[in-house]
């Protein structure tokens, strides 16, 4: 395998032709060219690129190049759905085949693939190895299969499917075919292992920059979840925003909290009716809904190129959960920001889920070891004092040889300065030895503040020498304290349903005052930066202008029955206000306008530019 950071211009004059002509690009992003020249050239190839990195024009350009039809592999039906509308509001023939469609949804796509005029078909791993359409393929000849989120063949990776597994079979089914696997996130291991499990031979490893510099990362403490989310929401009034949480119902009390503020929110988790997650899924991306409160089950299948917010109630369970999660923030390369709230009592909780999920699990060890380090990585990417562009990229084994990037809190000067809570922690340690190492976080708290508990009384506890000793502090704080030092190591806390506190060898180097331990203070951040990329995504760009073009955008897609973004995205508009085009072959210079656009919407959207121009104060 070779790996390739930066590529130069495809050799074929057909590529960037196909491309201008359908998509409306000028140019290429890095390692694009060699991807889709693989896909012509019939080479395997493992194509990692980050989210909003352009993978799927990198297996939708070779099929409309050489006029032949491809099958693309899809987890989602909503994802096929968008890829599919998207590719024919271009004037693209593309299809998808799933569980969803009727009847006669299912002839007309049958139809359209033996006219022999349709260059892609979209299907399920669970679809794609059945032996009805394993027939169609080889009546139809297909010689060429990408498959998209590779990542879910391998089980090092972060989102493991059994059903990917089945997909070996094509190499064996298919001699001489291709296959060509996409994913956003993926270490060195997890590629090695997506190359084997699909029999890829001698394929081309092309491994785009995991760096997403058009997004502002910041990781905060979490206090007071709904102020702090209020806070980030202030910031993206009318903006495109998803909400992470661990458990479905902290989703529906921070959806209702959103909603009794005024803001457009819903809550979307697997426990809600089908039609409810549909109904969610398909306002947001009509934009009829501003925020999703979610669980990691929504996402995947979400195509909409312009959330400008992704914020993080706690702790994902991995830094490719994170990759790929803020991945849906900024997808047309404009600014967005994502925040993390994390408490040291993330980590745990992710520990007790993973305890209970490896038990069901055939290796329940090695399951376990492999969450643990995951999720190890994750709490040290939290940890404060480091660029987090930096950490993302060395994560995945690249270098970011960039001074500082002024897209995160570390490098924007927003984080507060650790604090030495040496003494602090000292009195923590010294009372769990008192109790013996027998009591919870909560007792031990308890104890340290000097309350009057019955159990404390009846047990003695009254009279330890610690009793009371951080009175002063408040529970929340003392609490959010405990759980920092078992973060780093310097207290223990046991499994089981009922988890004590127990010293360690590290405990013992504090105690007799030999190491020092610096913690996070529980105060909001600084107030935050405005980045020089922000500032600069506006300039030129006549905010009146944009939402008029913007209500346009939503009006056309209500009337065809696609999402805006499938009209044009927001880069589209904002290129459109700059360049105010008033001739077709101006509008045909627009970023993201091809031959089809331009004819479907060139008109009516030059006469709004010309009408704002003639009233400003109309937004249409």
């Amino acid at each position: 395998m070779e790996l390739f950071q930066d590529t130069p211009p495809p050799r074929d004059a057909r590529i960037l032709d196909a491309v201008r002509g359908i998509w409306g690009f000028d140019t290429l992003r890095p390692l694009q060219g060699r991807a889709i020249q693989a896909g012509i050239e019939e080479r395997d190839a493992l194509v990692v690129l980050p989210t909003g990195g352009g993978k799927s024009l990198c297996y939708q350009v070779p099929p409309i190049v050489t006029q032949r039809t491809d099958v693309v592999v899809s987890p989602l039906i909503s994802l096929m759905k968008d890829q599919v509308d998207g590719l024919r509001a271009n004037g693209y023939d593309a299809v998808a085949l799933h569980s969803g469609q009727t009847e006669d949804e299912r002839g007309e796509a049958m139809a359209r693939l033996h006219s022999g005029d349709c260059r892609l078909i979209f299907v399920a791993p669970e679809r794609l190895v059945s032996s009805s359409f394993l027939g169609l393929c080889e009546r139809l000849g297909v010689r060429s299969f990408a498959i998209d989120e590779a990542h879910c063949i391998s089980q090092w990776g972060h989102d493991f499917r059994p059903e990917y597994r089945r997909l070996a079979l094509l190499k064996k089914r298919f001699r001489g075919a291709t296959v060509h696997a996409y994913t956003a996130t993926a270490t060195e291991r997890v590629r090695e292992d997506i190359a084997v499990q699909l029999g890829l031979e001698d394929p081309e490893l092309l491994v785009g920059r995991f760096d997403r510099p058009n997004l502002v990362y910041r990781i905060v403490p979490r206090h007071d979840l709904r102020r702090q989310l209020d806070e980030v929401l202030k910031r993206h009034r009318g903006d495109a925003g998803i909400v992470y949480c661990v458990s479905r119902a902290d989703t529906e009390r921070l959806a209702a909290h959103l909603q009794k503020g005024g803001v457009r929110a819903a809550c979307y988790h697997a426990g809600l009716e089908p039609e409810v997650r549909r109904n969610t899924q398909e306002a947001f991306s009509n934009e009829s809904l501003d925020v999703v409160v979610a669980t990691v089950a929504f996402g995947m299948g979400i195509d909409r190129s312009d959330v400008r917010l992704v914020v993080h109630a706690a702790m994902p369970k991995s830094i490719e959960h994170y990759q790929q999660e803020t991945g849906r923030a900024g997808r047309d390369g404009l600014e967005a920001e994502c925040v993390l709230f994390h408490s040291p009592a993330d980590p745990m909780r992710w520990q007790s889920l993973f305890e209970r999920s490896a038990a069901e699990a055939e290796e329940p060890e090695q399951v376990l070891a492999a969450s643990r380090e995951l999720l190890d990585g994750m709490r040290r990417f939290c940890s404060p004092g480091r660029c987090r562009h930096k950490s993302l990229s060395e994560y995945f084994g690249q270098a970011y040889e960039t001074s500082g990037c002024e897209a995160c809190d570390t490098c924007l000067g927003e984080t507060e300065a650790l604090e030495d809570g040496t003494r602090e922690a000292q009195m923590v340690l010294s009372c769990v030895a008192r109790l013996k190492e027998r009591f919870g976080i909560g007792h031990v708290v308890d104890v340290l503040r000097g309350a009057e508990t019955e159990r404390i009384v009846s047990l003695g506890h009254k009279e330890l020498s610690t009793w009371g000793i951080l009175r002063d502090q408040p529970k929340k704080r003392l609490t959010n304290m405990v759980y920092q030092l078992v973060d780093q190591g310097l207290l223990e806390r046991t499994g089981g349903e009922y988890p004590v506190l127990a010293l360690c060898e590290d405990s013992l180097s504090v105690l007799r005052g030999e190491r020092t331990v610096h913690l996070v203070p529980q105060r909001a951040v600084k107030p935050v930066v405005k980045t020089r990329a922000e500032q600069e995504a506006w300039e030129d760009v006549d905010p009146g202008l944009f939402e008029s073009l913007r209500a346009l955008r939503r009006d056309l897609a209500r009337r065809r029955g696609v999402p805006p973004y499938v009209v044009f995205n927001d880069a589209s508009l904002r290129d459109m206000v700059r360049r105010r085009p008033a001739t077709p072959d101006e509008f045909l210079a627009v970023h993201g306008v091809g031959k089809k656009k331009l004819k479907d919407y060139g008109e009516l959207f030059m006469e709004r530019i010309a009408s704002h121009a003639a009233n400003p104060t109309d937004a249409g």
